[in-house]
């Protein structure tokens, strides 16, 4: 097991450093992202976390890196409705795909720090009041059930309590001013529309973390665990964005797919103290309901682009 401090420090450490270099050296400047770029960070985040799973198990053996990479799984899909949002608030907003990426790194860093407390906190409850696993559970259940049987949500940034303090605090600038968030006009300080836009990000995220880290917590107990494996999902969530920006819309079977894995790792919390699920089971189940709720969002596109062909090519003829 990794035990005491350093563990803590030295990863916390490493994270900084890849956070100094990704702002400071390779998105220096905003400009779009495109598609190549963000496949070729998702390859390298990912990559990042297979070789912290390995160093895992060398030093803590099979178990426990397998409990991290389930977890990692599970936040890595669960991560997927942070994407519909993106795309929502940014569509919203009108931000210009330059100024996304920056926006995103700071909604990451303040997401990070926001997890880490609700892992704390989780862990410390968890320790003392064991059956507090049950409510988790329960609420995962609810949570996944809810998420099935709900259609598209609208996202009504206007009504976010934050947005609406930020316009009472302080004047909002009507336009964009280059990627920064606050400027000074004639002498008085203001906000930009892009800070607006990282508030409601901070605050969608807090509320997908109260669904999200409990769902870890059902695959382990163990915070350095839970903490790393949810550091990793969302340190590659930005590039996970821009890869499915523009197609996210396709997977139409993507969120009952999480809903019912929400139901799984809720179940499996219920039942803990009755019957211990295996982690490997639990991989194995993610990785399949993912992969089912893919591979059928696939086909249902495919068929829906062949019957649409047909009929274009009706009325191309009428038109003839």
């Amino acid at each position: 097991m990794l035990t005491g401090v350093w563990p803590w420090i030295w990863f916390n450490l490493f994270v900084l450093v890849l956070l100094a270099l990704d702002l400071g050296i390779f998105h220096r400047k905003s400009h779009a992202v495109s598609t190549k770029e963000a496949l070729i960070w998702s390859a390298v985040w990912i990559s990042l976390a297979l070789v912290f799973n390995a160093g895992v198990y060398l030093v803590s053996g099979g178990e426990v890196a397998l409990q991290f990479l389930t977890g990692y799984l599970v936040e890595k899909s669960l991560s997927v409705d942070n994407i519909f949002v993106f795309v929502l608030l940014f569509s919203y907003f009108k931000v210009p795909n330059a100024y996304q990426h920056r926006v995103l790194f700071w909604g990451i860093i303040g997401a990070l720090l926001m997890r880490g407390i609700l892992i704390v906190a989780g862990s410390v409850l968890i320790e003392q009041f064991h059956w507090i696993i049950y409510v988790f559970g329960a609420f995962l259940i609810f949570t996944g059930i809810k998420m099935g049987v709900q259609k598209e949500a609208d996202v009504h940034p206007e009504n976010n309590p934050l947005v609406k303090c930020a316009h009472r605090l302080v004047p909002v600038s009507n336009d964009f001013v280059r990627d920064r968030f606050i400027v000074k006009r004639a002498g008085k300080i203001m906000i930009t529309p892009l800070l607006l836009v990282l508030l409601v990000i901070e605050t969608s995220d807090l509320l997908f973390a109260v669904d999200s880290i409990p769902a870890i917590f059902a695959v382990t107990t163990d915070p350095f665990i839970v903490y790393t494996s949810n550091v990793f999902a969302i340190l590659g969530l930005r590039s996970l964005y821009f890869v499915f920006a523009n197609i996210i819309h396709k997977f139409y079977f993507l969120q009952a797919g999480l809903a019912v894995i929400l139901c799984f790792v809720g179940l499996k919390m219920v039942i803990s103290s009755f019957y211990h699920v295996p982690t490997g089971l639990s991989l194995l189940v993610i990785a399949l309901v993912l992969a089912v709720a893919i591979i059928a969002s696939i086909i249902r596109a495919r068929r829906r682009r062949e019957e649409q062909t047909p009929v274009k090519a009706e009325e191309e003829e009428s038109v003839h």
